[in-house]
């Protein structure tokens, strides 16, 4: 039985995020390196402790930005990972031993958290995997947490809603532009608008950019968070907004 310590989400960067929920840690795309090929960590390092006593690793899809081999290698290769369909041989292959597909709308028990798979709208390819798509989460049980993953909006994201006390957003990405499949400030706050959730953290901003970058074309580092907290006000004004920098926690009591 956990004490049960109280609830907390820890925004590490990126799209990781560290969720204890009833006791129960769960990680989400753990990038915790200083770099992922050309992109280069911004602002501050994840604590040493992120990645102890992890209960479950979630992975969204098979980006680099979002499954960081030499990350993941910082886990037990025992902790449960559940990932999208067609992406278990592809950690399988790599030593992983306890790795769980979910297809949107399946779910898996986590020391009494349900851990729900949801639609997500993200074009994946990665070399070595055939077919792999993308998904986003839905955990908790007294309380309920959505992590949209990678996604552009789609039909059927309020169906996730209903008593959602926290959605972590994305609204961007990692550089000064941003690619189909994934919400901007303004989508990422329509899509609040549609889920309702008690709270909203915006996520994948600030941390990962491209050598260089951050001097020449800093805005896209740090506007993003500000600019959905603004479309915030207009599309989901009973939503309260967190921003949250790289490494800051905040409860969810």
């Amino acid at each position: 039985m956990h004490m049960s310590a109280p609830d907390q989400v820890t925004y590490v960067g990126h799209a990781t995020v560290l969720l204890e929920l009833e006791g129960v840690r769960l990680i989400t795309d753990p990038v915790l390196r200083s770099r992922v090929g050309p992109l280069r960590r911004q602002g501050a390092r994840p604590s040493p402790g992120v990645a102890n006593d992890i209960d479950a690793v979630l992975i969204s899809h098979l980006h680099q930005d979002h499954a960081d081999l030499p990350s993941l290698r910082r886990f037990s290769p025992e902790v449960p990972m559940l990932v999208p369909p067609g992406a278990k041989t592809f950690f399988e292959r790599r030593g992983f031993v306890a790795v769980s597909e979910l297809a949107a709308g399946e779910s898996r028990q986590v020391k009494g958290i349900t851990v729900t798979a949801t639609e997500a709208t993200h074009p994946v390819e990665r070399r070595s995997v055939s077919k792999t798509e993308a998904i986003g989460f839905l955990a908790g049980s007294a309380r309920r947490v959505y992590f949209a993953g990678d996604t552009d909006l789609f039909d059927g994201m309020e169906t996730f809603g209903g008593g959602l006390d926290l959605a972590l957003l994305p609204v961007w990405g990692w550089g000064p532009n941003l690619g189909a499949g994934h919400l901007n400030p303004q989508r990422a706050a329509r899509a609040a608008a549609m889920l309702q959730p008690r709270t909203a953290i915006p996520i994948h901003w600030g941390t990962l950019y491209p050598l260089g970058l951050a001097r020449l074309r800093p805005r896209p580092l740090r506007l993003p968070p500000r600019e959905f907290a603004a479309q915030m006000r207009e599309h989901a004004p009973q939503v309260e907004v967190k921003v949250l920098e790289p490494g800051e926690a905040t409860s969810l009591s």
